[in-house]
């Protein structure tokens, strides 16, 4: 892919219709911004960005903003910055995953290897926190340092439970809020400080992004065991292979029979595929898919009545859109 091609994402979906300017100035703004006198820190950047997906934070950014009647251009800025945090959570995640496939396509990682992986990640990293310093407001540098923190501090909660059977729901929320919630709860109560909201509405979105991430993985994690391989770009079963305690997993244990939570509980410390069927007939058996959609459902639930706070326009309508669209899908 050229240096100076923008980025492709998913902008036909209608949650995108409403910012689709917005949205193809923040493509212009990667493009731009990925520029380095080292061809590789491109060359891995745009592979990465260009990878796919919908592009779902920069997007609350664009959305918040704009509705509470922001008319400037900083929120461009935001939303890249954004996107930048993600994707280099997403370099890092696949090196400490080992993951090979992403969105259907070969890892970074598994391109170019993990040490490349890694300091691609560190100089997105980097670029977001000088673009934070251009959008010039404390309190959104304040929010987006503190949340680069928390997400660290999630995946490392999250890469110590692996193998870990014992995990409890309590614990499972904290790493989910950690490493997923947090990204989305910052993208649009940056988006709402950019456009001065109330403390009312401010609030409201803060907890609204939180609300949301936290209906967007628990579906992730439902598709691992009932999910499209296809669709999703990724094998059904990944996290059980890593050991990974996700919900579905944590209430078949709670719930099954002792040989039931037993097996769960000993394909979780093994990790693998070995226990595939078996694990998969007992988060079936148990409700554990249904407990885990009906969670999702809360949490967009939640999201939802967060936005009573905004006035009505279509980019509130999006925002709603967007929220059902979390739980109702296939990837």
């Amino acid at each position: 892919m050229p240096a100076n091609a923008p980025p492709k994402a998913t902008t036909s979906l209608p949650i995108h219709a409403v910012v689709a300017e917005d949205f193809d100035a923040v493509n212009r703004t990667i493009a731009d911004r990925l520029a380095s006198r080292i061809p590789l820190v491109e060359t891995i950047g745009h592979y990465i960005i260009a990878g796919g997906g919908k592009r779902l934070r920069p997007l609350l950014v664009l959305l918040a903003a704009r509705a509470l009647g922001y008319e400037g251009d900083r929120h461009i800025t935001l939303a890249t910055l954004i996107e930048f945090m993600h994707t280099s959570t997403l370099l890092h995640d696949d090196v400490v995953d080992e993951s090979h496939m992403r969105r259907g396509k070969s890892t970074a990682n598994d391109a170019w290897g993990n040490a490349p992986s890694v300091l691609v990640g560190d100089f997105l990293y980097s670029r977001s926190f000088q673009m934070m310093v251009d959008i010039g407001s404390m309190r959104i540098m304040e929010v987006l340092s503190t949340a680069t923190c928390t997400i660290a501090e999630g995946e490392v909660q999250q890469l110590t439970n692996v193998g870990n059977a014992e995990i409890g729901e309590a614990d499972y929320f904290q790493t989910i809020q950690g490493k997923t919630a947090m990204l989305f709860e910052a993208a649009s109560h940056s988006g709402a400080i950019l456009a001065e909201a109330s403390p009312t509405q401010e609030s409201a979105l803060q907890c609204y992004g939180r609300y949301l991430g936290l209906a967007f993985q628990l579906i992730d994690d439902l598709l691992d065991y009932e999910g499209d391989a296809n669709a999703m770009g990724k094998n059904v079963g990944d996290d059980l292979a890593e050991g990974k305690p996700t919900l579905p997993l944590i209430h078949a244990i709670a719930t099954g029979t002792p040989d039931q939570a037993e097996l769960v509980r000993q394909a979780i410390r093994q990790g693998g595929l070995d226990r595939l069927d078996d694990v998969l007939a007992i988060v079936h058996a148990t409700g554990a898919l249904d407990y885990t959609r009906a969670k999702a459902e809360e949490m967009s639930g939640k999201a939802l009545s967060q936005l009573d706070a905004l006035p009505p326009s279509p980019y509130r309508d999006s925002m709603a859109e967007l929220t059902r669209m979390a739980v109702d899908r296939e990837a």
